[in-house]
């Protein structure tokens, strides 16, 4: 569970700005704020049910979105890759080679 919420907040940061006002809300309640169905329920004066109907069609709609993108995806391999130049230039002797092969895949992720 907790890294399908970890997903869903990354996925929630890089393409919330695709949500209608509601569904920003109800994600960043329920994945930010912690709220439960319940509480989200009561707070707009809905059912539980149309809350949870929301949020898992949403959820669908923000993996759909990174499906087409890739934005979480080049977000983690452009990570990755940073990490390991970091761990190639900590090397006393690194290769000129390594370095130019991990910039290279860098470029490649634009």
């Amino acid at each position: 569970m907790l890294e399908k919420t970890t997903r869903m907040n990354y996925l929630y940061d890089f393409y919330y700005s695709l949500l209608t006002p509601k569904q920003q809300s109800y994600m960043s309640l329920y994945y930010l704020d912690d709220y439960s169905l319940g509480e989200i329920a009561e707070e707009y004066d809905v059912s539980r049910q149309a809350v949870y109907d929301n949020i898992k069609r949403t959820e669908a709609m923000l993996e759909e979105y990174e499906e087409k993108l890739l934005l979480l995806q080049k977000f983690q391999k452009r990570t990755r890759l940073i990490r390991d130049m970091k761990e190639l230039l900590v090397e006393e002797y690194p290769t000129k080679t390594a370095l130019l092969k991990t910039i290279a895949e860098l470029e490649k992720l634009d």
